[in-house]
């Protein structure tokens, strides 16, 4: 069985952190880019499955420490 592109894999398990609570944490976040980082490179989609969900995770209202890990992300990685 082929390995799915980490992009999939990412919005795939995105979907649990919005089901659960509808809000993204810490551990969360650096599960998901966790994912991306794997191979050493977020690729372009990556970036765009990342921006999506972390705007997404900004429009919930997130903690003050994920909104700045979110934030620093999305910075570090030009989402």
């Amino acid at each position: 069985m082929t390995t799915p592109k980490s992009h999939i894999e990412i919005a795939y398990s995105s979907i649990r952190v919005f089901t659960d609570d509808g809000q993204m944490d810490l551990a969360e976040l650096n599960f998901l880019l966790g994912l991306a980082l794997r191979d050493g490179v977020v690729d372009a989609d990556e970036k765009r499955v990342l921006g999506n969900i972390t705007r997404k995770a900004l429009m919930a209202k997130p903690s003050p420490v994920v909104e700045q890990r979110i934030l620093a992300v999305m910075k570090q990685h030009s989402l």
